[in-house]
């Protein structure tokens, strides 16, 4: 029972001890990667709106970092404007601007490592490599953002929402275009896309890769490349989703190739050059759609 009193009194303290550092023009911290030297976890820091280009900002320390009034925080095209390397940070209400752009590191907007308990929330995404990113990430949340690029061909720009090796995601109402893909999962489990408007991405609207007991309802995948490809996956849910026109030689609203245990209801197919393309397919219960 001490111990359990004990551990209390821990927890409570590091709350009472929390503070909230704010940047800005006017404020004694004037630029963000010195303020943050002084944060702990727990913190909350408050970026009033104004113009941020300090290179790499890296936050490995659970804390709420805030925007207020949409700050830019800008990469100058050199760099990864956020990387996210601790447990436990919110990271809400920025524009988040010209990344670095490489093939080999994938520069992005924010990028997530190996880190759980994550939230990324109602900022804006422009012009980035790639937008969001997350690796080795669980329990992680990306919703209300707009993540948009300019990107011409594939091999130029980066996915819109890029996720490998993660578990249990939220990928809730985000706004995306002018992208690789719009959505990408490879080897994501327990995890569920919802309400999502992926638009006017080179390839895919969204692509699936090894990515198992997932789940994506009521998104609207539009003007791509081609709509959605799952590829070697199993259990997957697709329900009330619209695939509107996608068209070209090799396109299709919904490609599914080496897909087995899934099922696909109640989604709309409206102009696409094929509905959907199944290869390789087994036990897919397809029933009430519209095409």
């Amino acid at each position: 029972m001490t111990s359990f009193f004990s551990l209390l009194f821990i927890a409570f303290s590091f709350q009472a001890y929390a503070i909230t550092i704010r940047i800005g023009e006017k404020q004694k911290q004037k630029q963000i990667i010195p303020a943050l030297q002084f944060a702990n976890n727990g913190d909350t820091i408050i970026v009033e709106k104004g113009f941020y280009q300090e290179g790499n900002i890296i936050l490995d320390k659970s804390v709420a970092f805030l925007g207020e009034g949409n700050p830019i925080l800008d990469g100058n095209k050199k760099f990864e404007v956020l990387s996210v390397k601790s447990n436990n940070v919110t990271v809400a209400g920025f524009k988040i601007q010209h990344s670095g752009f490489a093939t080999l590191n994938d520069p992005c907007g924010i990028k997530v490592y190996n880190s759980n308990n994550v939230i990324i929330q109602n900022n804006i995404f422009y012009d980035n490599f790639f937008g969001v990113y997350i690796q080795y990430g669980k329990n992680c949340v990306i919703k209300n953002n707009s993540i948009i690029a300019f990107g011409k061909e594939e091999q130029q720009i980066g996915n819109g929402i890029h996720c490998w090796k993660s578990d249990s995601l939220l990928i809730i109402a985000n706004n995306i275009s002018g992208h690789r893909d719009g959505i990408y999962f490879e080897f994501v489990t327990h995890s569920v896309i919802w309400r999502n408007l992926s638009h006017n991405n080179i390839r895919y609207g969204l692509h699936f890769m090894f990515s198992n007991d997932d789940a994506y309802f009521t998104n609207v995948f539009k003007n791509n490349g081609a709509g959605v490809a799952v590829m070697f996956t199993k259990k997957v849910t697709m329900i009330n989703n619209s695939f509107e026109e996608n068209w070209g030689d090799a396109a299709y609203g919904l490609l599914l190739k080496e897909i087995s245990d899934s099922h696909i209801s109640g989604n709309k197919f409206f102009y696409n050059t094929s509905g959907i393309y199944m290869e390789g397919t087994n036990r897919i219960m397809v029933q009430n759609n519209i095409f």
